[in-house]
């Protein structure tokens, strides 16, 4: 089936919309674009539309242009870089606690901060991190439906396809995002549905066994995860504490669940390049002794790498674990696209920082003291990094000692 960009930027946003936050009537919709916007304000005004076609009561598109934010940077002063209006805040943290719906738009360009001092960079974010944290605590604990999309910058498809005319780049990231999404589909939203329904009965699967720890084996990795008792598989979709089911993540492959803060020992060895503080961090490694990142080295980056292991006590931790078949249609396109919410869906990941609170069973009205208590972690911070590859195993370990194979070859076994 052949469609015109424009019936398939339309289609991408009623998914985004319809199937993504599964907005409803009455609710209010908090758009955040980050990037260009130039790149963003397309795909904006058509979720803009969907939204109100969807009974939205209010929609607000807070653009964020990395043009901007980057002048603050090389030019602002230690003052300036430390600053957060306080006015920022209000507005999303109301209809976060409103229960309202969220969806971020990312089109930031892998090198948009390039050059930058780290320190300046790492300044920004503290002071970002520190003043939105209630923010953040809320959406971990899940208390309203969201999701996450990108759109392709001029900057990002040149990093992914930079041996292609420059006038070709934006319209073969805009073709890889369409069909990794579904969009060029007969059908998209049953194709997201019976995607959707596949990892759910994955997670409930591995709910199900209980394994006390995950072993992953491969180049470079020797890595033992402790699961914290009572944990809970999640991945495809997510319920809000406001009743509504979500799609946090377009696109999503992956399940994932809640390592112990204090039972993760070993080495692991990344997978991927990440971007961390405008700094493309590469080749690099974490040694974990009883929870906590006691070494990191890298080939480039290693002083940004230790600098976002130094916000907070939680940021040396373990949030996350999650499970990416080397099946995955991502993964078999075998392109590094520089974008977190792409490449985690190609690869197995972990991840530094804040745990979400969903996957623990029964977690819903622990205090932050309680969660920590049974195994879960806090920080500003949430990072994911790949560490899959199609050289990886990884065996599950069952509550007497024994283990069984999960994935074989980077595929379930």
């Amino acid at each position: 089936m052949t469609r015109s960009f424009e019936e398939n930027l339309e289609i991408y946003a009623d998914l985004a919309v319809n199937v993504g936050v599964n907005l409803q009537a009455g609710q209010r919709l908090w758009v955040n674009a980050a990037g260009n916007p130039a790149d963003t304000a397309p795909l904006a005004r058509a979720i803009t539309q969907k939204a109100y076609q969807a009974g939205a009561l209010h929609v607000v598109v807070d653009y964020n242009d990395e043009q901007v934010s980057a002048m603050r940077l090389k030019h602002g002063s230690d003052e300036s870089l430390e600053y957060y209006p306080d006015w920022r805040l209000p507005g999303p943290l109301e209809h976060a606690q409103n229960g309202d719906g969220f969806l971020s738009i990312s089109a930031v360009a892998p090198d948009a901060l390039e050059g930058i001092d780290p320190k300046k960079i790492a300044k920004v974010q503290m002071a970002h991190m520190q003043k939105s944290k209630p923010l953040s605590e809320l959406r971990s604990k899940g208390a309203m439906n969201w999701s996450v999309i990108a759109a392709p910058s001029a900057g990002w498809a040149a990093k992914v396809y930079p041996d292609l005319p420059a006038a070709e780049q934006m319209a073969k990231l805009w073709e890889a995002i369409f069909k990794i999404c579904r969009v060029d589909q007969d059908d998209p939203t049953a194709a997201w549905k019976a995607h959707v329904a596949k990892l759910i009965e994955q997670r409930e699967k591995f709910t199900a066994k209980q394994y006390t720890a995950l072993k992953f084996t491969g180049p470079g990795t020797d890595l033992t995860v402790g699961l914290v008792p009572n944990h809970v598989w999640m991945g495809g979709d997510l319920s809000a504490l406001n009743g509504i089911t979500s799609r946090p993540n377009i696109p999503t492959e992956e399940i994932f669940t809640l390592p112990h803060r204090e039972n993760v020992d070993g080495v692991v060895t990344a997978s991927m390049p990440l971007n961390l503080r405008g700094t493309l961090v590469e080749d690099f490694s974490f040694t974990f002794e009883n929870g906590r990142v006691t070494k990191a080295t890298a080939s480039t980056g290693e002083e940004v790498l230790n600098s976002i292991l130094d916000t907070d006590d939680g940021a040396r931790r373990l949030g996350e674990v999650a499970l990416v078949p080397q099946s995955s249609p991502i993964a078999q396109m075998g392109t590094l696209f520089y974008n977190t919410l792409y490449d985690e869906n190609a690869a197995s990941h972990i991840a530094l920082g804040r745990a979400y609170n969903d996957t623990l069973a029964n977690s819903g009205d622990m205090s932050k003291e309680e969660f920590i208590a049974a195994g879960g972690n806090d920080s500003m911070i949430h990072v994911d990094f790949m560490i899959g590859s199609a050289e990886m195993s990884v065996d599950g370990v069952l509550a007497d000692g024994s283990t069984e194979p999960v994935m074989r070859n980077g595929d379930w076994a």
